[in-house]
């Protein structure tokens, strides 16, 4: 029996209103959308360029920067940062934004940061993590942890230059080219919805498939959270690749290995030392000549790839040149299954029943700008 969310209210001051403002101010997100790059090209109509301070500069679009020791060069110009805007949306080395897009020197190339209000950014992320096709009901689940985990990350690094990653690092976003109107329904119906627990907005994980059963957060980051408990999920099973299976030839582990710091040489087996309540495997033993190498299930994901092996629920089996891993599930499997969620919603349940069968006892509150 699924429990009903306990329904309450959060006021988060995120923004102060000016005395005489006549409304709130949007939340903002900061997402690092291209990362060490050596040049990127901005077009589209009725572009803005400033600098770090905010003051216009003169430039001819389409424009190319590039990193110019710790500045940006930039059709001539030479600025600390380049900001450029559009009251539509601008092309980024050929891929849709809307909002702010800030250039900064980081590293050996340049940083690429959009600043863009927060539900615009979840239209855009939507389709990059489902499909907005999929039943309302499980749209409307993804918008509220996505805006979750959006919020929480933009406290917990205030003080960094960008709040989220466009990748699974954090969560995937593209930009603005495959919008649609479903994915913006869904969000408009959730609007400042987020997922609470002891009166704070929640690090909402997710993932693709959990193959059977949800894990808990400190099996997979060593980080216990009460509403990250696992949970039986029937639902996923019928999934696309909900079972996988790949070969990887002995010389290929031991060279992933290595790249890890794991002195493997000569592997002949590869077996689980334990599991947990899940089924996903806590420790793998390598056995090779080298004699017995033990290492978290995770740590391996990591080394091969987590599209290679896309969980730690599997068997792994010795075969003539290598090794053959059949498991189940793609991803962590911590919070909430996405394609559980896609089933549930098939058969009726409400995003807010789908939201607490994956994250017990949280509420769901609603952020008010000020």
């Amino acid at each position: 029996m699924v429990n009903y969310l306990h329904l309450c209210c959060i006021i988060i001051s995120l923004f102060v209103m000016a005395p005489g403002a006549a409304c709130a101010l949007p939340v903002t997100i900061r997402v690092a959308i291209q990362k060490h790059v050596g040049t990127v090209r901005f077009n589209g109509e009725r572009l803005q360029a400033r600098d770090e301070n905010g003051s216009a500069i003169h430039v001819d679009f389409p424009l190319v920067a590039r990193r110019a020791g710790n500045s940006v060069l930039a059709g001539g110009v030479r600025v600390k940062a380049l900001r450029v805007s559009s009251p539509g949306y601008l092309r980024i080395n050929g891929r849709g934004y809307r909002g702010t897009t800030e250039v900064i020197a980081s590293g050996k190339g340049l940083l690429v940061i959009n600043e863009i209000g927060l539900e615009e950014y979840l239209v855009g992320l939507i389709n990059c993590e489902i499909s907005s096709q999929w039943p309302m009901e499980a749209v409307k689940a993804q918008a509220v942890i996505a805006r979750s985990y959006a919020l929480y990350q933009k406290e917990a690094r205030k003080k960094l230059p960008y709040h989220l990653e466009s990748t699974v690092l954090d969560q995937v976003y593209n930009g603005c080219d495959i919008e649609d109107g479903r994915a913006a329904a869904a969000v408009e119906a959730t609007r400042n919805e987020v997922l609470i627990y002891d009166g704070k907005v929640v690090q909402a994980f997710f993932h693709s498939r959990c193959g059977g059963h949800t894990e808990a957060s400190e099996n997979v980051w060593a980080l216990k959270l009460p509403y990250l408990r696992g949970v039986e999920c029937r639902y996923c099973s019928g999934s696309p690749s909900s079972k996988w299976e790949v070969s990887l030839a002995q010389k290929k582990v031991e060279t992933l290995l290595r790249a890890g710091g794991y002195q493997v040489r000569g592997i002949r087996e590869i077996r689980p030392v334990n599991r947990y309540q899940s089924g996903r495997i806590a420790d793998l033993e390598v056995l090779s000549e080298s004699g017995s190498t033990v290492l978290p299930a995770v740590e391996f994901r990591k080394l091969a790839g987590y599209s290679v092996i896309r969980s730690t629920d599997f068997v792994v089996r010795t075969a003539d040149d290598g090794f053959v891993f059949t498991g189940k599930g793609y991803g962590h499997g911590v919070g909430l299954c996405q394609w559980g969620a896609k089933m549930q919603a098939e058969e009726g349940f409400s995003y807010r029943e789908i939201l607490s069968y994956y994250y017990p006892g949280v509420g769901l509150g609603r952020i008010v700008e000020e």
